[in-house]
């Protein structure tokens, strides 16, 4: 199954599969199996961050899977509370140690956090990083453009991700036509929108209907034709299954168009603006 899977090549050579795996909540054991389970049916891209408090089951369930290290791709993230240099060196190691991992593939800054003004000694301390070996390739998430722009002006390094809250409720549209032009990939969090509401939307049905599918792959398929990087989370073998099979059919212009109406002014599912939001 991962040989169907799309390969995406970020700006700065690393490829990622189309769509990944998402791990938020998976802790412990029944994490670990819920990981493996997603590796054994075809994922290579696996999604954690320090904050969720799993690095450790991640690694677990890379261990116990039969598939070698150099072929997934392991993204975590730096916390809001740890951006500056000398602590975000210190946790991206520490992140490391958690998982027994020599390096992971993507690392993230979390959420940029403006009013504590650390974010550049972040993406800083991600940029050593990555000159060390311990990091393959170097991203954001949450960041607005003025966010990134700064970034790049101050440290001349452009983010190879962004990594934002998008599902058919809140489309991103301007920040994903910016990623674009500035050669930088949109990945999704949140891509189902962590809510049966989107599940049960009768304009999503019909599509679905119309290519015996379920909502689930319709909207999944219709992030792959945005151009962005969905990371879906599930704990059961057969949705696992579900949500990679995606890669059989297209969304014609019309079906692409009418999920996009269902973006909202503000469809945030929790009022998360990067503008004002502080993670720690």
């Amino acid at each position: 199954m991962s040989n169907s899977i799309p390969e995406i090549t970020l700006n700065d050579g690393l490829t990622l599969p189309a769509i990944g795996f998402g791990t938020y909540k998976l802790n412990g054991n029944e994490g670990a199996n819920a990981i493996q389970s997603a590796i054994d049916v075809g994922y290579r891209l696996i999604d954690t961050a320090y904050n969720y408090e799993n690095e450790g089951t991640v690694g677990e369930a890379v261990r116990r899977s039969s598939i070698p290290r150099e072929e997934l791709r392991i993204t975590s993230k730096l916390p809001g509370r740890y951006q500056t240099y000398d602590k975000a060196v210190t946790t991206i190691q520490e992140s490391l140690y958690r998982a027994n991992l020599d390096y992971y593939d993507l690392y993230l800054i979390h959420w940029p956090n403006p009013k504590q003004d650390n974010y550049v000694e972040a993406w800083q301390a991600l940029i050593e990083a990555k000159k060390w070996g311990l990091i393959r390739s170097i991203g954001v998430c949450n960041f607005l453009p003025e966010h990134i722009e700064r970034l790049v002006k101050e440290t001349d390094v452009k983010p190879s991700i962004n990594q934002i809250e998008l599902h058919p409720f809140f489309n991103q549209a301007e920040q994903r036509k910016w990623h674009e032009e500035n050669n930088i990939k949109t990945q999704s969090w949140s891509p189902l929108a962590r809510a049966s509401e989107v599940l049960q939307n009768e304009r999503i049905k019909k599509i679905a209907d119309h290519y015996n599918k379920t909502v689930s792959q319709i909207i999944l398929r219709w992030h792959y034709q945005l151009g962005a990087i969905s990371i879906p989370k599930s704990a059961s073998p057969a949705r696992q299954l579900e949500n990679i099979s995606i890669f059989d059919f297209s969304l014609d212009e019309t079906e692409m168009s009418a999920i996009a109406e269902l973006t909202l002014p503000n469809g945030r599912l929790k009022n998360q603006d990067p503008a004002i939001y502080e993670e720690f």
